[in-house]
């Protein structure tokens, strides 16, 4: 049987589906913007001093963290309908051209707030390459093919976790961390014109193509300021203003506004190919319900603030009286707009079946358990075997995630001849007995090859859960709204997070308070010599390992319930489309 006769039907008016070529660039895509989310935890530090804010000053580092997370989810429900009304090619580009102007803005930031608006970017643009790349998948294979081809993205979005922190090291090795963001721009530069070329998009306008490129040039040069130029008795009379006290007047910032400008004219004058589709924003507007879309945001980016900013040692969410009030009237306002709009961002009612929903509510708690694997096991690492070494610390939870993309491909290819709901099923069960399991180690466990096994355990079983939660979504909704369904699925595994690691790291300090202040102090334990106290020592570092039991016993009990979830949940035809009705 031919390639072509593999995938579905095309709907009526549907587009033309790109070629293998631009699924595997969009595939590199979400590797190099899953990669860059775990970069900047290695190199948050440098980051932050040579944004001007001290080490002293750590808690100032989460609208970097925070931004980028916000971008990531709340506006994901807007791209995802935007990958189903405009083609998922276009909405490729865009995101990535998105994230490396994020990237270019990071990389010249000499302040906090072009840093935070950089990683916001970045967000955005990385959010939506996810849902578009799994929609790609699902119009080019057919349902009961598909499965493994969604595997791999799944693998290779997990394998970001792997390869960022080991890219990030050999670049902080050989360079500072701006170079990071470099490599970012020219890596999202060229995927872009890439899927230009493969994804069979609507080639640009030469004119407005060139306008854009000396437009980007000129911005980077005037935001990079490089000493080479920016120093040089001549050229440096560009970032020099023509006019005292007024910064405006600079020679290379009139010459951006200028290009910029010429731009938007040439974009507005030539719309067949224009760079910038400002032609038709009025009737994009009106197709992808703007009140609904801003009620989205509102709504998840509140949520996702609340959890993100916390500091899960005094509060399990912040600004709770105000952000989740707002989270939840939005939420409300949103649901009951969508339900009247002739156009809603998000079609609830193709989310109707049983499947599709269950999706969410498994991946939901997919998230919660494994953020306990990323955020603990390195913690319980650096507790035991590796004090205060970091890289130990990440090379024992690299044994899990290792182990994810593996699982993510068997996943897929057991679809083939399993039930979708028993793989994800076994695999999150798989988990839940590996954390369990977790909940018994003590300061040498890692220290054997039973723990390899149970770390590579809880890694297939999240891998395995990958491809058969997508597959369904994917198969019991029209192929029409598999922009948005793929971008729901993504926001309920950000969230459950997000949410997993407030509430399981509070629940665990309280824990570990408790236990702490049941020790009593060193002077009770050791009257005769309180500063060199060996039983207080001793009792101190059993509440540790007792928070940490705490949180895989919680990871156990989410994995349980995404299992159980996956079970009952994951099931339904898939619907067929009019060209086979």
């Amino acid at each position: 049987m031919s390639r072509s006769a593999h995938r579905p039907p095309a709907e009526p008016g549907a587009r033309a589906v790109p070629g293998l070529a631009a699924i595997v660039l969009a595939t590199l895509a979400v590797l190099v913007t899953a990669a860059d989310t775990y970069v900047v935890v290695l190199a948050l530090p440098d980051i932050l001093t040579g944004v001007g804010v001290g080490l002293d000053e750590l808690q100032r580092a989460t609208p970097i963290v925070g931004g980028f997370l916000l971008g990531y989810t709340a506006t994901l429900p807007l791209l995802g309908r935007l990958a189903d009304l405009r083609g998922r090619a276009p909405v490729l580009v865009g995101c990535l051209l998105l994230f490396a102007l994020g990237s270019l803005l990071t990389a010249t930031a000499e302040t906090l707030g072009p840093a935070v608006a950089g990683r916001g970017l970045q967000g955005i643009g990385a959010g939506g390459l996810v849902p578009a790349t799994l929609a790609l998948v699902a119009d080019r294979w057919s349902p009961e093919r598909r499965a493994v081809p969604l595997g791999v993205v799944g693998a290779v979005q997990e394998a970001g976790a792997v390869l960022g922190p080991l890219a990030g090291a050999a670049v902080l090795a050989v360079a500072d961390w701006r170079a990071i963001f470099w490599l970012n721009l020219l890596l999202g530069v060229a995927l872009a014109v890439g899927v230009v070329v493969t994804g069979r998009v609507r080639r640009p306008d030469p004119v407005g193509l060139g306008l854009a490129a000396l437009t980007v040039l000129a911005l980077g040069l005037l935001l990079a300021e490089p000493p080479a130029l920016a120093e040089d008795v001549t050229l440096g009379l560009l970032w020099v203003p023509l006019l005292d006290r007024s910064a405006w007047t600079g020679p290379l910032l009139l010459v951006t506004v200028v290009l910029g400008v010429l731009l938007v004219a040439r974009s507005l004058a030539q719309p067949a190919g224009a760079v910038l589709p400002l032609g038709g924003l009025g009737r994009l507007a009106r197709e992808v319900d703007v009140v609904g879309s801003l009620l989205a945001v509102v709504a998840l980016g509140a949520l996702v603030w609340a959890f993100a900013a916390a500091d899960p040692a005094r509060e399990v969410v912040a600004h709770g009286w105000v952000l989740l009030p707002l989270a939840a009237l939005a939420g409300v306002l949103f649901v009951l707009h969508e339900r009247r709009a002739a156009a809603p961002v998000l079609p609830l009612a193709a989310l109707r079946p049983v499947g599709a929903w269950g999706a969410l509510v498994v991946n939901l708690f997919v998230g919660a358990a494994l953020v306990a694997a990323l955020v603990d096991v390195p913690l319980f690492a650096r507790a035991t075997t590796t004090p205060g070494d970091q890289l130990g610390a990440a090379l024992v939870l690299l044994r899990l995630l290792v182990a994810v993309p593996v699982g993510a491909v068997t996943g897929g290819w057991l679809c083939r001849v399993v039930a979708p709901r028993v793989v994800a099923g076994a695999g999150m069960a798989l988990a839940a007995a590996a954390f369990a399991a977790m909940t018994g180690w003590d300061e040498r466990s890692l220290d054997g090859a039973w723990s390899t096994a149970v770390l590579v355990a809880a890694g297939l079983g999240f891998g395995l859960a990958i491809a058969p939660v997508n597959a369904v979504l994917l198969a019991v909704t029209p192929p029409r709204v598999h922009g948005s369904a793929s971008s729901l699925a993504v926001v309920a595994r950000t969230v459950g997070m997000l949410a997993g690691l407030s509430l399981l790291t509070a629940v665990a300090l309280r824990r570990f308070t408790a236990e702490v202040a049941a020790i009593g102090s060193p002077v009770e334990l050791c009257p005769a010599s309180p500063a060199d106290c060996p039983a207080y020592d001793a009792a101190t570092e059993a509440a540790v390992l007792t928070q940490l039991h705490t949180v895989f016993a919680g990871a156990a009990v989410a994995a349980a319930l995404a299992a159980a979830a996956a079970l009952l949940l994951l099931r339904g035809a898939p619907v067929r489309s009019p060209a086979r009705a």
